[in-house]
């Protein structure tokens, strides 16, 4: 055994084990220590195997599988509610105050426009409400900011209402000239952005009565106290008011915003004009067409100069012009002078 042994042994050392990977060991050293040749295998087929039926169009359907947090809770207890909702943001001051004891001007969403247009709180005024419970219409519905929309119900109920009163009537409308519109001043394009941008101005034209007269606040026939009244009441309760001779941009309606400036300056440019005369001024008469005509002096060229002498009577017109045309062709035709201030 132990021959055997060292012989094995011998063997090994003189074939590397690269070669005696490569070749096999002859006899029956191959059969012990050599590798024998692979094995052939079976080709592998995949099996058939059957698909299951579609589902029928009138199987019930399964419950949805509960949540991770449902599983938690035990048999028997009460299920967690269900998500709510995103609360919307509590209502303002001004939303809360402005009842429809005041006026009805339901809340509307908030507008984000372009070049800052629109706003928050904003509501749509559509009737004012007056102290002895009538109702005024605005026509069109206003789209304004909450805080608009009050001080314009205070002035009609305070101010306005008893000027109405007055004349023996009720109010009942208002015209609605313009409220929110994206625009510059004026509708300048280019322009600064208006506050009927920021849903923070309104243009009125006139307010209509019970009886179906109308106070047009820029009509000259309107009684000059009535318009000069409504003049006071809206430049105490709004910073901008703009009017008749402010521009020519608000000749036909009076302009009102709450624009927020330094120092709380505030605008008020609105002339209460004097009714127009009844009767035009009287003209100079006509020149009757049977008259003369005019004998004009005209200059002869052939005339020697005199220097130093007095020119001649025949140099000078033979008759003067008539004094009515000489004033006429005198004087200039009045001309209004125009304020060239901010214009809204």
């Amino acid at each position: 055994m132990v021959t055997v042994t060292a012989l094995l042994l011998v063997l090994c050392t003189q074939i590397g084990p690269a070669q005696a990977a490569r070749r096999p060991l002859p006899g029956i050293w191959g059969d012990l220590f050599g590798n024998p040749p692979p094995r052939l295998r079976r080709k592998v087929r995949a099996a058939s195997v059957p698909l299951p039926r579609p589902r029928p169009a009138e199987a019930p359907v399964a419950p949805p599988e509960p949540s991770a947090a449902e599983k938690s809770v035990p048999a028997g207890a009460d299920k967690p509610a269900e998500q709510a909702a995103p609360a919307a943001p509590p209502p303002s001051a001004c939303r809360q105050a402005l009842t429809d004891e005041i006026a009805i001007a339901p809340s509307i969403p908030d507008i984000h426009g372009p070049g800052g247009c629109g706003g928050e709180d904003l509501v749509r005024l559509e009737t004012v409400v007056l102290p002895d419970k009538h109702r005024m219409q605005v026509n069109p519905p206003a789209i304004l900011r909450c805080k608009m929309a009050s001080a314009i119900a205070d002035w009609i109920r305070t101010d306005m209402a008893p000027l109405a009163a007055g004349l023996g009537s009720v109010l009942s409308g208002l015209d609605n000239f313009d409220s929110y519109d994206c625009r510059g001043r004026n509708g300048v394009a280019g322009a600064m952005l208006s506050e009927h941008g920021r849903a923070n101005a309104l243009d009125v034209r006139a307010l209509k009565l019970a009886d179906g007269q109308s106070i047009a606040l820029t009509d000259r026939t309107v009684p000059r106290d009535l318009r000069e009244s409504a003049l006071h009441a809206a430049c105490a309760r709004f910073t901008t008011v703009l009017g008749p001779d402010s521009d020519w941009y608000h000749e036909d309606h009076i302009h009102l915003d709450l624009m927020e400036r330094r120092n709380n300056y505030r605008i008020c440019q609105w002339d209460v004009l004097d009714p127009l005369p009844q009767v035009a001024p009287l003209l100079p008469a006509e020149r009757p067409a049977d008259a003369p005509p005019r004998e004009v002096a005209v200059k002869s060229d052939s005339q020697p100069k005199s220097d130093g002498q007095p020119k001649s009577d025949a140099a000078k017109p033979a008759t003067a012009k008539p004094e009515a045309e000489t004033t006429q062709s005198t004087q200039t035709p009045a001309t209004k002078k125009r304020r060239n201030n901010r214009r809204f």
